[in-house]
């Protein structure tokens, strides 16, 4: 073999060791990202699990305009905390905040008489439109609880109601809209609801579905310490969804609660 050749094949073992130490290095190296990647997926999956499934999107709201025209809606999934007030003569006083900046987002407002007409929690908006933006009416005669829920300010609409599920196997509640079929309000007469809320709501642990099953938004304890009279918890709520009927149905929730656990003592 003549030295030409001698260098000629010395050159190719060497670009073939190379490309093939290159390759196992890439090979190597997704080995290792691989297991990671797929333990954080994991992890992420069981997380979804245990809090109601993973967020999807709210594709049809069932009702327009949205609650709030300048803030409601938006197309990114939105993160929102809610500190119910320490100092409050109503105790069911709230404020919500934009988890993520902080800055305030709406103001509940409940009553101090708990009377026909008169045990409403009023929502403002803080962001956006500064006005009066819902108004939630509990329904002192039902067989279950239940809330009107209408727009806020002067000539207030009602574009639907909460209510408790008669029949199942665990605290459900049902947002019904108006307008959308059946008649009257009880028995087989109700139409079918546009969203539901389930979970635990002792531990504020919930999560609401619209009609087609799609999780659109998920309320979680935010920290280990709770008062009844200051809860505080993470609202995490699916892009096209209307936040503040989210925040408004959480608010509900808590008081229901509050006031079951008060009685049971």
């Amino acid at each position: 073999m003549t030295r030409s050749s001698r260098y000629l094949s010395s050159t190719l073992i060497a670009c073939v060791t190379a490309n093939t130490f290159s390759f196992s290095s890439r090979v190597l190296c997704s080995k290792r990202n691989f297991p990671n990647a797929l333990s954080m997926n994991f992890f992420e999956d069981i997380g979804d699990m245990l809090t109601g499934g993973s967020l999807g999107e709210e594709t049809n709201l069932p009702y327009s305009p949205p609650l709030c025209g300048t803030s409601s809606i938006s197309s990114e999934a939105k993160c929102f905390a809610i500190e119910e007030r320490m100092i409050s003569f109503t105790g069911e006083d709230f404020d919500i905040f934009c988890a993520v900046s902080r800055e305030p987002f709406l103001r509940i407002r409940g009553a101090m008489l708990h009377l026909p007409g008169k045990d409403k929690m009023r929502i403002r908006s803080v962001q956006g439109c500064d006005e009066e933006v819902a108004v939630l009416d509990r329904v002192l005669m039902a067989v279950t609880p239940t809330y009107d829920i209408y727009r806020g300010g002067l000539g207030a609409e009602k574009i639907g109601w909460i209510e408790k599920k008669v029949v199942a196997f665990a605290d459900t509640f049902d947002v019904y809209m108006e307008g959308k079929g059946g008649f009257g309000i009880t028995g087989i007469f109700k139409p079918p609801p546009a969203y539901q809320l389930s979970g635990d709501f002792i531990d504020r642990n919930f999560v609401m579905k619209n009609s087609e099953g799609a999780v659109v938004a998920k309320v979680q304890k935010d920290g280990l310490i709770q008062f009844d009279s200051f809860n505080h918890y993470q609202v995490q709520v699916a892009p096209g969804m209307d936040s503040v009927l989210v925040l408004s149905c959480a608010c509900a929730m808590d008081e229901e609660f509050d006031e079951e656990r008060q009685k049971k003592r």
